[in-house]
């Protein structure tokens, strides 16, 4: 099966699922705003409450309260205890980090090498034949000749499937 065909189908199977969220979407009149115009609107009104909200409470999350800012700095700790993950006090900022591989430069100049044998996708390289085989083979791609017919119009077989 050609990747056109296979596209073809994808194309065709998402336009039923577009069938099906169109379907089980929900009736605006159904929503408890006060615009049930479009849920933009409604989200919107949801957002303009939330904003107006000014109470403090640190036991429980909820649209009409607010964590105090002590409850907040200690949340913040505890996720920046748990992203550094006990590291030690030499590199837990970035300014830290860069400090110590800019001081170990054979530890760069070695990745730097390994950089250099692997493709690039922001700028062009010359690769040659059995490279390029490689390349494919290692992320599962086709060759250009294995695709299939290029200028297939997925629109067209999209519309269609939809109706």
């Amino acid at each position: 099966m050609s990747l056109a065909s296979r596209i073809e189908s994808l194309v065709v199977r998402v336009a039923q699922e577009f069938n099906d969220v169109r379907a089980t979407a929900g009736n605006l009149a159904n929503l408890t705003t006060a615009d049930k115009s479009n849920l933009v609107a409604a989200i919107n009104e949801l957002k303009v409450a939330v904003s107006a909200a000014t109470s403090i409470d640190d036991a429980q999350v909820a649209t009409s309260t607010t964590y105090s800012s002590n409850k907040i700095v200690g949340l913040l700790d505890a996720l920046k205890a748990e992203i550094l993950g006990g590291a030690d006090a030499a590199y837990d900022t970035l300014l830290e980090l860069q400090q110590a591989v800019q001081s170990d430069q054979t530890g760069i100049a070695a990745v730097a090498a390994a950089i250099d044998k692997r493709v690039r996708f922001d700028a062009a390289q010359t690769l040659t034949v059995e490279e390029q085989s490689q390349a494919r083979a290692n992320i599962g791609a086709a060759a250009s000749a294995d695709v299939g017919n290029t200028e297939t119009d997925f629109v067209a077989i999209f519309d269609g499937a939809l109706t």
